[in-house]
């Protein structure tokens, strides 16, 4: 049985269960929370109502909602429970946890609002509250966006003080005690005499403690756990190969299985001949699927082998077949007719333009950046297994309840048949929040029912049927004067992330894109004329997120024209940057960055430093590379990054998130490039897709700052300021100024 208590507005809904000798608890400030997921798994006989913490006879586990793909997620987490629980590190469990709209990411949609993080307008603020309710209705379980800290922060603590109040209370009534005189420690509740009751003692007890409306939770004097650098929950997993990513799955009786699609994205296949794969040694079925073929073997290498013999007539392309041809239809949207939205329109900078332009001070610059992969370490992939009229998956995925809704639709089935098992990942960086390989694993399922299938894509498959990063060119104009910078037009063309990604779930989002936006007109910056304007390229080559969106294009479009006009104003580029901003803790970040990295200290010639700063999801983060021309090339020395992330959670993690963005952004911005010829990508291996090798990782230096400001997500502000710094420090070593990326078309690296 279960028992939901309905507590006043703006307070908590909160229950307790016994099951089998045990007790899930769960806090979360909404009214009417989805049902809980754990119902549909629990045993007979037992039954839970919060998804977030469970203790039974085994101890404590904690249940994350968010998907673990190296960002260290898991461990966070399970550190803002164990915090008010008071459980010992190395006595806590940790589980995903099965899809449910109970796991709703709040915070995910609230900062997808039209407005930049620093902008808390009632409008904005209005915006973002229905957004957040927005994200309730519909159910919404996803990893990304840099929210998963700032969703679970209340919520998993407030999980934890919750539970340890049941635990004290029912502790109380057994003793005989006031529960004032109780203390808890490595989880037990402890007597005044001494005396331990282990938590799993007195979960069935606790089960039937009334719960307080608002649980009281540490001061961060009192912290333990938090604040601290914690060992990572999953490092022993993986470290000794034990770790169980999607590509590990093994089911008895299993197949496996891999694609071939139309080598032009979202073509047809108009007919094929599978002969001679049938023939193949190992070779189970050739399936016919839309856009390709599946091929099922008795392992992964023979299916690998036989999808290459199959002969396939492939349709052609809707989109235009060359990289020349994509660019120009992005150069042809900066058209009023394709314009998306003014963003930003402050002073007149039409007026300002116009009177500096008499005077020779207008700049004039355009930039370009091209498709991008997510090339993930580990290639899509999924286990499916249909029977007994339910369907199991193994697969990472950062969206599983909508993978479970959209595979539940495929096979015909009610969603609370379909069980997502989410694995580690990989690598993740949005490409997993598409769930193409998880329906092509469904589809050859239903052609062997029965039978658990693994699908697992080539590398090449990987490469060439993506959902990429998407290109975009960005005109801008600006003047200075006085030595700073008096005037901004910011626009860029590009195509729409938002209204490829959500169409292919069969929704058409209304109004204009602000990933395209992103990090265009909501930067800190002072300056009293400054025009944006986005522009939405027609659709064509299917696009999705990529580690920061458009943050990572306009990051690196606005810092390189600020940099250039710093030279044209004769200006220090920190110091114009540090009159510009207008946000203390960015300001603070930038004088962090400078210090560090020593920016004032002179470099011989053929040397140079390049600073950038970008704000991405409500995070300041400075960088400054430094690089030695050379050669054989441009050798990057050193890489200096200073971040403010509000309050530190765990501050190795985010010092690793922060290198992690960071060398991400500057594999893409030296290698990364997505190419086409006759509609097909033309990459197909790490060696056409290159990214940063060990010998090139330059010195890395991070301070992590804390303002006192709401807790921030740290997986992608380290990206956007990379490609800036690089270029901008490239400049001052060559003199040379590089407007398109990636930078190895017109320069070469050691």
């Amino acid at each position: 049985m279960s028992r939901l208590t309905t507590i006043a507005r703006r307070s908590f809904l909160v229950g307790s269960v016994a099951m089998l000798g045990g007790a899930a608890f769960g806090v979360w400030r909404y009214r009417q929370p989805h049902p809980n997921p754990l119902l549909d798994t629990l045993p007979e006989g037992s039954s839970a109502i919060t998804p977030y913490v469970r203790i039974d006879a085994q101890g404590v586990t904690v249940i994350t909602p968010r998907a673990e793909m190296g960002q260290g997620i898991h461990t966070t987490l399970a550190a803002l429970v164990a915090e008010e629980l008071d459980v010992d590190w190395d006595q806590l469990r940790v589980e995903h946890g099965p899809p449910g709209a109970a796991y709703y990411n709040r915070a995910m949609l609230a900062e997808a609002v039209p407005f930049g993080a620093l902008d808390h307008s009632a409008l904005a603020d209005t915006m973002r509250g229905t957004m957040g309710v927005l994200a309730k209705f519909v159910g919404l379980q996803g990893t990304g966006g840099s929210s998963s800290v700032p969703d679970a922060f209340d919520k998993m603590r407030v999980a934890g003080a919750a539970a340890r109040f049941a635990l004290v209370a029912a502790a109380a009534q057994r003793l005989g005690v006031p529960a004032s005189t109780l203390k808890t420690a490595s989880g037990a509740v402890v007597a005044p005499d001494g005396r331990r009751l282990p938590y799993r003692e007195l979960a069935a007890d606790a089960a039937k403690v009334a719960l307080p409306d608002d649980p009281p939770l540490k001061p961060r004097a009192q912290w333990r756990y938090l604040g601290q650098s914690m060992p990572r929950v999953d490092m022993v997993g993986k470290c000794t190969g034990t770790a169980t990513f999607g590509i590990d799955v093994r089911l008895p009786g299993m197949v496996f299985a891999t694609v071939r699609m139309n080598p032009a994205l979202d073509a047809p296949l108009q007919s094929f001949d599978a002969t001679a794969a049938r023939a193949m040694r190992g070779v189970l079925q050739v399936v016919a699927l839309p856009g390709g073929v599946g091929v099922v073997a008795d392992n992964t290498w023979r299916a690998f082998q036989a999808a290459q013999a199959v002969r396939c007539e492939w349709g052609a392309p809707v989109y235009p077949l060359t990289t020349v041809a994509l660019m120009e239809a992005v150069a042809a949207s900066f058209d009023p007719k394709h314009q998306d939205k003014q963003w930003r329109n402050d002073g007149d900078a039409e007026q300002a333009l116009t009177l500096a332009r008499s005077a020779g001070q207008v700049l004039e610059a355009e930039y370009r950046v091209p498709y991008l992969a997510h090339a993930t370490m580990e290639p899509m992939n999924a286990v499916a297994w249909l029977h007994d009229g339910q369907l199991d998956l193994w697969t990472g995925t950062q969206v599983p309840t909508i993978a479970r809704d959209q595979a539940a639709k495929l096979a015909g089935l009610d969603a609370s048949r379909v069980h997502v098992h989410t694995t580690l990942m990989g690598g993740g960086f949005g490409r997993r929040a598409e769930s193409d390989y998880v329906l092509q694993a469904v589809r050859l399922a239903m052609a062997r029912p029965g039978q658990p299938v693994q699908l697992t894509w080539r590398r090449e498959e990987d490469l060439g049927h993506d959902f990429y990063r998407p290109p975009a060119i960005a005109r801008f104009r600006g003047t200075t004067g006085q030595g700073t910078v008096q005037a901004l037009d910011l626009r860029v063309a590009s195509p729409s992330v938002l209204e490829s990604q959500v169409g292919r779930i069969g929704l058409a989002p209304p109004g204009p894109d602000k990933l395209i936006a992103d990090g265009l007109h909501d930067q800190p910056y002072g300056v009293p004329h400054w025009r944006a304007t986005t522009f939405r390229t027609p659709a064509s080559v299917p696009v999705g997120s990529w580690r920061s969106v458009g943050h990572s294009f306009n990051g690196f479009f606005v810092e390189s024209f600020l940099d250039e006009l710093a030279h044209q104003a004769g200006a220090d580029p920190v110091a114009l940057r540090r009159t510009l901003l207008t946000h203390a803790p960015s300001r603070a970040v930038l004088d962090a960055v400078a210090a560090l990295s020593g920016w004032e200290t002179p470099l011989e010639q053929g040397r140079g430093r390049g600073v950038a700063f970008h704000l991405s999801f409500g995070v300041p983060v400075a960088e400054v590379v430094e690089v030695t021309a050379t050669p054989d090339g441009i050798r990057i020395d050193r890489l200096s990054i200073a971040a403010d992330v509000g309050t530190a959670l765990d501050p190795r993690n985010v010092e690793a998130q922060l290198q992690s963005g960071a060398l991400f952004g500057l594999s893409a911005a030296m290698f990364g490039e997505i190419t086409f010829a006759d509609g097909a990508v033309e990459q197909g291996n790490f060696h056409q897709y290159a990214s940063l090798r060990m010998a090139q990782v330059p010195r890395i230096q991070v301070q992590v700052l804390e303002s006192g400001g709401p807790v921030r997500g740290i997986g992608e502000p380290g990206t956007p300021p990379a490609a800036p710094a690089l270029a901008n420090a490239i400049f001052r070593a060559t003199g040379q100024r590089i407007r398109e990326l990636p930078l190895r078309k017109h320069i070469a690296f050691v």
